[in-house]
């Protein structure tokens, strides 16, 4: 249950990434999938360093250390309890790291799918043209291509035939 607290922001950003894309241009959407990645290294940065403290804190000395002030009849028991403890926290962590790895890999996908977009987005002549172009967009559309056409043909006729002797 604390997992799926942790997870459930992201979880809705991933969402509403769905939703709002629709509604961005693709430039847009590469920018916003760009900030989600950096706090996605962000966060895994920061749960990499807990597991180091976390590999720290499960060396026996330290358990021991951390216990010394703490009285007990059985205090290898209360060391057992703590390493237990630090080893179910060290397992959350290392499945948070997995889950953000796969939103990684995830948002760099779509990175690459939406820098693509863009790209075609950008190359893509306007959706309409102007009220004062549409008659030269119109004769422009058909005559070059005629021209070249017509080119050809008359410059296939101006050449000699092959001679064999």
């Amino acid at each position: 249950m604390r997992l799926l607290e942790k997870f459930l922001p992201l979880l809705l950003i991933l969402s509403g990434l769905c939703v709002s894309a629709a509604a961005q241009s693709a430039a847009e959407n590469a920018a916003t999938l760009r900030q989600q990645l950096a706090d996605v290294q962000a966060r895994e940065e920061q749960l990499r360093a807990h597991l180091q403290e976390l590999d720290e804190a499960l060396k026996p000395e330290n358990i021991q250390n951390s216990l010394a002030g703490v009285g007990s009849v059985h205090p290898e028991d209360l060391r057992e309890q703590r390493r237990r403890q630090l080893e179910k926290e060290k397992t959350a962590v290392n499945t948070q790291l997995e889950q953000l790895a796969n939103s990684r890999r995830r948002l760099e996908t779509a990175i690459a799918q939406a820098d693509a977009a863009a790209y075609q987005q950008s190359a893509q002549p306007p959706k309409g043209p102007s009220v004062g172009d549409s008659e030269n967009v119109s004769s422009k559309s058909v005559s070059p291509r005629r021209h070249v056409r017509r080119v050809k043909i008359k410059h296939r006729v101006k050449r000699p035939a092959p001679s064999s002797q």
